[in-house]
C-alpha cells in the first residue's frame, strides 16, 4: 500500500470527476501491488461511507500521500520572483494558506526551505498537483512577465478547472489583453481578474495598492484576502476595491504607472532646478526634500528623494552624482499617452515625462550637442535663493495637481469608451497608500470626488482651484527664471500650458479649422451655428464639394 500512494503522488496524474468516489481513469496503470493496494483502500472508503485514514507512507517517500493532496489551499500563486514571494509571505501573514509553484520547479524547494521556512506556505511541483490543493472555488494568481506567458499559464490550467474557478493576473498586463481573456474564459465558465498591484517588493510584502478589475463574480470569492492583505489607511480602510468591469483594473494601474511617470519627472525638474540655478549640494538638497514632506508634498517620492541625496557610496561619496543619467522604462507610461491619445485626452504632463526619458536615453548624443550648441548667456541666479526655493515647492504642487487631474480625465473617457462603472473617489483611496505615488495629496482628491461624483476635472472643485491659484505666480517665476537661464522643464511648462489653455474660453484653434477647411474642404463650424458643418470656397475657384468629415 506504501508502493501505491507513493506511484499515485509522483505520477502526478490530473484526476476527473472532482467529488466522484472513483475518480478518472489515470492515464498509466500503476503497479499489479500497487493497484491492489489501492483498491482495497477504495472499497474500506465505500463500506464506511466516507474517508478512512490512509495507508501509511514510506519515510523516504518525497510525496505525503493523500494529505499532500487534499483541498487546505485557499490561493494559489504562479510565479515565485521577488514580488511573488513577498505577496505569499504576505497572505500567510494574514492567515490564509497559499500553494506556492513556479516553472522551474526547484524555485519552490527553494522558497519553502529559506524564506517560506517555518509558514504555513506549501508548494507544488506540478500545475494539476497545486489545483488539486486547492479549495473550491479555486483562486489562482499570476505573477508572470505580461503577454504570452499569462496565456500560456491560462492555457495550460483552464482543463484542470472547474466553472466558477478563479485566476487573477496580478502582473502589468495591457488592459486590451485583460478584456480579451475576461471574454474568452468566460466562454468558458471561468472567472477572470486583471488586478493592479503597486508597492514594490516592500508593498507586496507589507501591503501594495490592489486595483482588481474583469468579472465581477470572482469579486466576493477574492475581497477578503485582497482587502486583508492590501494597504491601510485612515482608521484602517484597505487601498483595494472593486475597480470595474473586464480590463478597468489594469487602466487604473496603466494610468497610476503614468501619474508616477510625472511624478517622478516633476521631481527631477525640481532637482535639476536646485543644482543648476541654486548650486545646492546634496545634503542640503536632502534637507529641503526633507521640509517639503512636511507640507502638501508629504509623498513616498518625496521621502525617498530625501534619502538618495543624502546616501553615500562605499567611498563616502554621494552616489546620485556618479549614476548615468538616462532613465529606463518598461512601457506603461507609454502606454499611458498612447491611449491618450486614441481617445483624445490631453494627457500632456505623462506623455512629456515619457519623452524625457526618451531623451536622456541618447546621452551620447547629448555630451556631442553639449559641446556645439550654445544656450543663453544668462546662467547666474541673483534673486532671493530662500523665496526661489520656494516658489519651486509650488510649482511642483501645482503640476502635481495638473498631472493627476490630467490622469483623472483620461479614466473618465476611458469608462465612457467601455461602458466602465468607476469610483474614482475609491481610486484616490487605492493610492492613498501601499503604492508608489501614495500621498496625503491623494486624500484630497477622494474629498473631491465624495463632494461631487460627477466632477468633469478636478481643477473645477474648490480646493483645486484655490491650491492652484495660490501657487500660481510661484509657478510662472520658476518657469520664466528656468527658461532664461536655459533649464530643460518639459513638465512644469506643459502643465501651466495645459493649465493656461484650459481656463481660455477661445483658442486659436478656429484658424486650425480654417486652415484645414482651406487646404482640405474639411468643413468648420460657427458659434452661431453649432452642429452644422460648413465648407467655404475660400479662393473662388475651389468648388463647393467637402471632404467627409471624421475624428482621427
Amino acid at each position: 500500500m506504501r508502493s501505491a500512494l507513493c506511484w499515485a503522488c509522483l505520477s502526478h496524474q490530473p484526476i476527473e470527476g472532482a467529488g466522484t468516489r472513483r475518480g478518472r481513469a489515470l492515464k498509466s496503470r500503476p503497479p499489479p501491488e500497487a493497484e491492489a493496494a489501492l483498491g482495497q483502500w477504495e472499497r474500506s472508503w465505500a463500506s464506511t461511507g466516507g474517508p478512512v485514514a490512509p495507508p501509511a507512507q514510506s519515510p523516504a517517500g518525497p510525496a505525503k500521500g493523500v494529505a499532500a493532496t487534499m483541498a487546505e489551499a485557499d490561493i494559489a500563486l504562479i510565479g515565485l520572483a521577488v514580488m511573488g514571494q513577498n505577496l505569499i509571505l504576505n497572505m500567510n501573514d494574514h492567515g490564509f494558506v497559499v500553494c506556492a509553484f513556479n516553472r522551474t520547479v526547484s524555485k519552490v524547494d527553494a522558497f519553502l526551505a529559506n524564506e517560506a521556512k517555518g509558514t504555513k506556505v506549501i508548494g507544488a511541483h506540478s500545475l494539476q498537483e497545486m489545483v488539486s490543493k486547492l479549495k473550491k472555488p479555486r483562486r489562482i494568481i499570476l505573477l508572470v512577465k505580461a503577454g504570452s506567458a499569462v496565456d500560456d499559464f491560462i492555457k495550460s490550467l483552464v482543463p484542470l478547472l472547474e466553472a466558477g474557478d478563479i485566476i487573477i493576473d496580478g502582473g502589468n498586463s495591457e488592459y486590451r489583453d485583460t478584456t480579451r481573456r475576461c471574454k474568452e474564459l468566460r466562454e468558458k465558465g471561468i472567472l477572470f481578474v486583471g488586478s493592479g498591484v503597486s508597492g514594490g517588493e516592500e508593498g507586496a510584502r507589507y501591503g501594495p495598492s490592489l486595483m482588481p478589475g474583469g468579472d465581477k463574480e470572482a469579486w466576493p470569492h477574492i475581497k477578503k484576502i485582497f482587502q486583508s492583505i492590501a494597504a491601510k489607511v485612515n482608521t484602517g480602510e484597505p487601498c483595494c476595491d472593486w475597480v470595474g468591469e473586464e480590463g478597468a483594473g489594469h487602466f487604473v494601474k496603466m494610468v497610476h504607472n503614468g501619474i508616477e511617470y510625472g511624478d517622478m519627472q516633476l521631481i527631477c525638474e525640481a532637482y535639476h532646478l536646485m543644482k543648476d540655478v541654486l548650486g545646492m549640494e546634496q545634503d542640503e538638497m536632502a534637507m529641503v526634500f526633507g521640509e517639503w514632506n512636511k507640507t502638501e508634498l508629504d509623498s513616498f517620492l518625496i521621502e525617498i528623494t530625501a534619502n538618495i541625496f543624502k546616501f553615500r557610496d562605499s567611498d563616502g561619496k554621494h552616489l546620485l552624482p556618479k549614476i548615468k543619467d538616462s532613465a529606463g522604462q518598461k512601457g506603461t507610461g507609454k502606454w499611458t499617452a498612447i491611449s491618450a491619445l486614441e481617445y483624445g485626452v490631453p494627457v500632456t504632463l505623462i506623455g512629456e515625462a515619457v519623452f524625457a526619458r526618451c531623451l536622456s536615453s541618447l546621452k551620447d548624443e547629448r555630451v556631442q550637442a553639449s559641446k556645439r550648441l550654445d544656450g543663453p548667456k544668462r546662467t547666474q541666479f541673483s534673486g532671493n535663493k530662500k523665496a526661489f526655493l520656494e516658489d519651486i515647492r509650488k510649482a511642483l504642487y501645482a503640476s502635481k495637481i495638473i498631472s493627476y487631474a490630467q490622469g483623472f480625465m483620461l479614466l473618465r473617457q476611458a469608462a465612457k469608451e467601455f461602458g466602465w462603472t468607476i469610483n474614482y473617489g475609491g481610486i484616490a483611496l487605492m493610492w492613498r497608500g501601499g503604492c508608489i505615488i501614495r500621498s496625503a495629496f491623494l486624500g484630497k482628491i477622494k474629498d473631491a470626488f465624495d463632494r461631487n461624483p460627477d466632477l468633469q476635472n478636478l481643477l473645477l472643485d474648490d480646493f483645486f482651484k484655490k491650491a492652484v491659484e495660490d501657487c500660481q505666480d510661484s509657478w510662472r517665476r520658476v518657469i520664466s527664471t528656468g527658461v532664461q537661464i536655459g533649464i530643460p522643464m518639459p513638465c512644469f511648462t506643459t502643465a501651466l500650458s495645459f493649465y493656461d489653455g484650459y481656463r481660455h474660453e477661445m483658442l486659436p484653434a478656429n484658424l486650425i479649422q480654417a486652415q484645414r477647411d482651406y487646404f482640405g474642404a474639411h468643413t468648420y463650424e460657427l458659434l452661431s451655428k453649432p452642429g452644422e458643418f460648413i465648407h467655404t470656397n475660400w479662393t473662388g475657384h475651389g468648388g463647393n464639394v467637402s471632404s467627409s468629415s471624421y475624428n482621427a
